[in-house]
């Protein structure tokens, strides 16, 4: 099922609910009120319609062994349920692809954005080899519910979102974005990490069960948050999405995603050089950062939205020059409006910053998270310099 096909989902017939547009179509933007849902969304209390998402099953005795030989996270070891996130990159180190995976113990499940499911499984199937190993489009079958927290306490109350478990191990996939995973590494240096207190969670729900779950928020036995809700929060959280921060230049240092889906200490696989490289040596060319936005103006940036350095020039005059883009933007229920940019890596954390939005000038305040500092970690022994030497010294 791929975004040119996928249908609209069940959930979109709730009262109030407005359909997302791009890549997110065929599910809710919010269902009335995004600010509300935000609420209760952090609160346990709501679900996120995930169904556009697609879903690939991966078996065989090879599957981890093979994933992990080609992808950034260590995936050898996952014991049944345990959930990780890797990346696929190119190779020189750019990312491709980011997998959310649960293994069951007798298949590996990949949650990705719609619109990579074509170019990953078509690149896996030529991975594959001689291997014992199978891929199967799972989209069909089953859909993606999110929710804050765990799933086990809304399907106590709602049979139809008891995840599924084909194989005996529930298919819950468990973000790994609350802490430095073991091999990670986090180049953010404020030490309240808002990415503590994002405990999200994606479920896999038979497909056909999407019918009762619609009825379930229609009796009010569940609450249902849209993806503007969802996005406020993830962009609080500091956290990247593929579909959104992501471009043909993307390395995983500028986001700060080898907290969570890059191992440093595994073996090779294609684009390890350039990530070992910038790490030890180097310094990402661009950084992730978060945007307070004016608001006076009621204008919201938009993914592409160009933001510029203010400088004032001595004659007076002012000076503005494009520094990056905007990435993702929301209206958060306690921050306001919010954005996640990538800019230049040289750009000061002082400097006065506006974002070009609808041709108007929107006023930015930038607050860290990849500093200009991230990299070159090594620390590499300094040779005693070598001169002529005279006799007797």
């Amino acid at each position: 099922m791929t975004p040119q096909t996928a249908s609209a989902s069940a959930l979109l017939d709730l009262p109030g609910a407005v359909q997302a547009t791009g890549l997110d179509a065929g599910v809710a933007a919010h269902y009335g009120n995004p600010m509300i849902e935000q609420r209760h969304l952090l609160a346990g209390e709501a679900i996120v319609d995930l169904s556009h998402r697609a879903v690939l099953g991966v078996s065989g005795p090879d599957r981890l062994t093979w994933l992990n030989s080609i992808t950034s996270q260590e995936l050898r070891f996952l014991k049944p349920g345990e959930s990780a996130e890797t990346l696929v990159l190119d190779p020189t180190g750019h990312i491709e692809h980011a997998v959310r995976l649960v293994d069951d113990g007798t298949e590996a499940w990949l949650i990705v954005e719609a619109a990579e499911l074509p170019a990953l499984q078509a690149w896996l199937d030529r991975m594959r080899f001689m291997l014992r190993v199978e891929l199967r489009d799972r989209t069909d079958e089953y859909a993606v519910i999110g929710t804050m927290g765990s799933i086990d306490d809304l399907a106590g109350a709602v049979p139809a979102l008891e995840p599924a478990a084909p194989n005996g191990t529930p298919l819950v996939w468990h973000d790994p974005w609350a802490a430095v995973v073991t091999g990670g590494f986090q180049y953010a240096e404020d030490p309240a990490h808002p990415g503590a207190d994002w405990h999200w969670t994606e479920s896999l729900v038979p497909r056909p069960a999407l019918p009762a779950v619609t009825g379930a928020v229609r009796r009010g036995a569940v609450r249902a948050a849209g993806l503007l809700a969802l996005e406020a929060l993830r962009i609080a959280a500091w956290r990247p999405r593929r579909a959104t921060e992501v471009d043909d230049r993307t390395l995983p240092h500028e986001l700060d995603w080898l907290r969570s889906a890059v191992h440093l200490n595994k073996g090779c696989y294609r684009g390890q050089e350039t990530v070992a490289k910038v790490h030890n040596l180097g310094h990402p060319p661009r950084r992730l950062v978060l945007l307070h936005l004016d608001g006076s103006q009621g204008v919201l940036p938009v993914h592409g939205d160009e933001v510029q350095a203010v400088r004032r020039l001595p004659d007076g005059d002012t000076e503005r020059r494009g520094v990056g883009t905007i990435t993702s933007s929301a209206i958060h229920h306690e921050l306001g409006p919010i954005a996640l940019a990538v800019v230049k890596r040289t750009v000061p954390a002082t400097v006065v910053l506006q974002v070009l939005s609808e041709e108007i000038a929107v006023a930015a305040t930038q607050q860290v998270i990849v500093p200009q500092s991230a990299g070159s970690v090594a620390e590499i022994p300094r040779l005693p310099r070598l001169g002529i030497r005279t006799p007797g010294h």
